[in-house]
């Protein structure tokens, strides 16, 4: 199987209570080359729960990667094997997550601190399986703050077999701050990411962390080999749109409007299946943002969808209250 990485030169992060599969087939409608990604999940929650639910997607969402938690490399390469046959484009290891929960079960962001068994992990994974096997990772935690410590890390991980890197260009600070502080208050320190891609320019490095603008976005591509967008996708996905054309060269006419009409047969799919209308329109809040009738759309959907029986006619009546001639 080919490195889906390699040549995805924007992808959406993984994003817990976000990226679920109904968000990841929206934002496929939004773009075809971006790489999405799921949310975690630990490989024990494979092994030992429910894994055809936690790994089903849709085929309309490749290229699409599963991230995986975990340090055991038994347990991970057990979960790769399984995500392979899943039919995820590749497996993506978890070294960036901050929370208590996550160091508690000695994964994530602390696992930056062995990358020996990090290491170990991609070893087992990418014997049981020929599907892809990347980290995502910051570029230091608390004290281990420095260009030798990421390269000393990416080194070891890379001489197992990982080709690439997706770096959050933030340390991780493991006591004191909260997960939502851990996304802003490690100021960013791209420079350092970019020093790394010159120092191993043999690996695929993509950037993570502050991007929210196409002209950014484009900056940093003269420096490393992607870009990875986290809350300005999920917030503003017609940003996706706007990358779409700026770094693929890729012009469409359609509008908002007419993504949601063409997603109907998808939605009603899913309603006859049981799922709620709100599991999904709360993926489509940001539609409109920053355009006429945003918070008309929002407050629609947020005041009708999660009625039990709320069908497709929700969505559009608050499409009835956007300007028509809204288009990209």
């Amino acid at each position: 199987m080919a490195n889906t990485e390699r040549c995805a030169r924007v992808s959406v992060a993984p994003m817990m209570d976000w990226t679920d599969r109904h968000c990841r087939y929206f934002l496929r409608q939004l773009s075809a080359p971006t790489l999405l990604y799921t949310e975690m999940v630990t490989a024990a929650a494979i092994r030992h729960g429910d894994s055809e639910r936690l790994l089903r997607f849709d085929a309309t969402e490749h290229p699409v990667v599963l991230q995986l938690g975990g340090s055991s490399p038994e347990l991970m390469a057990e979960a790769a094997v399984m995500g392979a046959e899943a039919g995820y484009d590749a497996i993506n290891i978890n070294v960036g997550c901050p929370s208590d929960r996550v160091q508690n079960g000695q994964f994530g962001a602390c696992l930056m601190a062995d990358p020996r068994r990090v290491a170990d992990c991609v070893r087992a994974m990418r014997k049981a399986t020929d599907c892809p096997v990347t980290v995502k990772t910051r570029i230091g935690i608390d004290d281990s703050d420095s260009d030798a410590f990421l390269r000393e890390f990416v080194t070891t991980v890379a001489d197992a077999g990982c080709e690439t890197f997706v770096v959050h260009a933030r340390i991780a600070v493991l006591a004191g701050l909260s997960p939502k502080e851990n996304r802003s208050v490690p100021p960013l320190n791209y420079p350092r990411v970019y020093r790394l891609k010159e120092a191993r320019p043999d690996l695929q490095i993509v950037l993570n962390g502050g991007i929210t603008d196409s002209q950014q976005a484009l900056a940093h591509l003269q420096h490393v080999d992607g870009v990875m967008i986290g809350r300005q996708a999920y917030q503003a996905p017609w940003f996706l749109r706007e990358l779409d054309r700026v770094v693929y060269g890729n012009e469409s006419s359609e509008t908002r409007q007419e993504v949601i009409l063409r997603m109907r047969p998808y939605i009603e799919e899913a309603l006859s299946e049981g799922v709620y209308l709100k599991h999904i329109s709360r993926h489509l809040l940001g539609l409109f943002a920053g355009e006429p009738g945003a918070r008309a759309w929002r407050r629609h959907l947020s005041q009708h969808a999660w009625q039990a029986d709320s069908g497709f006619e929700v969505l559009e009546e608050a499409l009835a209250k956007v300007p028509a001639a809204l288009a990209a």
